[in-house]
């Protein structure tokens, strides 16, 4: 992924936060006809592994073979952002439209776990990640253990063994302070949940 240094995040715990934040990513291979296949999975990324489950129903998982070189998108908060918005439009014009996100990429090597024991264990794990924080936290154990085996027959672990991980915020870091006041104020009056996070993550960027 192309980092440009002003918009590179470093910081392990910030990045593992923004990935935890999200909860999920799109798996990317590459199968035996050469062709990338991609899967949006839940993620529980723990020490420099992560796990995950597909359908298995979803025959991508078919086709990635032991230790296959695997990509992980975990995408943000996106928004088009309009020249109109910068203060320098209205000084000397010299502006053009762009566009500001939050990604992190996780790169390694996946392997697929067929094993019941295995699947229901991160199944466990996934759920309590999701729940522990609720009001009323449903457990795995929570459901009839007979229609438990069932649904877990009905999916396939896969855990990557991470190796690279490149994280990136755009949020007009390269703009002057009044651009970047202006843009929020732009997102704010869109009106839709993607440009309202979009704002709050350019505000808390600011010091």
């Amino acid at each position: 992924m192309y980092v440009p240094p002003p918009n590179a995040v470093t910081d392990e715990a910030e990045i593992r936060a923004m990935v935890a934040a999200l909860g999920a990513a799109e798996l990317v291979t590459v199968g035996p006809d050469s062709y990338p296949r991609s899967t949006l999975l839940p993620i529980l990324w723990q020490g420099d592994r992560v796990l995950a489950h597909f359908a298995r129903a979803n025959d991508h998982w078919k086709t990635i073979g032991s230790d296959a070189p695997t990509l992980l998108v975990c995408a943000g908060a996106q928004a088009y952002i309009s020249p109109s918005w910068y203060a320098s439009k209205r000084e000397h014009g010299r502006v053009v439209p762009t566009w500001n996100y939050s990604t992190v990429h996780l790169r390694g090597r996946a392997t697929i776990h067929d094993d019941p024991d295995w699947v229901r264990d991160m199944v466990t794990q996934l759920t309590g990640h999701h729940e522990h924080d609720r009001d009323e936290v449903w457990q795995v154990t929570d459901a009839p253990a007979s229609y438990v085996a069932g649904q877990l027959r009905a999916i396939v672990g896969v855990e990557i063994r991470v190796e690279q991980v490149d994280a990136k915020r755009k949020l007009s870091q390269n703009r002057a302070d009044a651009d970047r006041r202006g843009v929020v104020t732009g997102l704010r009056a869109e009106g839709t949940a993607d440009a309202a996070v979009m704002a709050d993550e350019m505000e808390r960027l600011d010091p």
